[in-house]
C-alpha cells in the first residue's frame, strides 16, 4: 500500500496530536520527542508532526509517498525515467 506522506511543523506537539486526533478519529502511531506520526486510514496518508519553535506553525515540513518495499520506489524510478515497468 502507498500512501502519501506530509510532515508539518508544529509549535505544540501535545495540542497538534489532540487536535489531529481528534480530526482523523484515531490517535498517532508514533510519538517520541519532538515528533509524532499518524498513519491514517481514510484518506490513505501518514502524517507527521515536527514540533519546532523556528518554524512557523502549521508550515510544510516535507512532502513524500511511502510505499512497503524498496522494489516499489525501484520501479517508480524506472517510470520516472521513461522505462517502463
Amino acid at each position: 500500500m502507498s500512501r502519501a506522506q506530509l510532515a508539518l511543523n508544529v509549535a505544540d506537539l501535545d495540542e497538534a496530536i489532540v487536535f489531529y486526533s481528534k480530526l482523523f478519529a484515531t490517535g498517532p502511531a508514533k510519538v517520541r520527542p519532538d515528533y509524532a506520526n499518524f498513519a491514517v486510514v481514510g484518506p490513505p496518508l501518514k502524517l507527521v508532526l515536527i514540533e519546532d519553535a523556528s518554524q512557523t506553525p502549521g508550515t510544510l515540513n516535507y512532502l513524500g509517498v511511502e510505499v512497503a518495499t524498496t522494489d516499489e520506489v525501484t520501479a517508480g524510478r524506472r517510470r520516472q525515467r521513461g522505462g517502463g515497468r
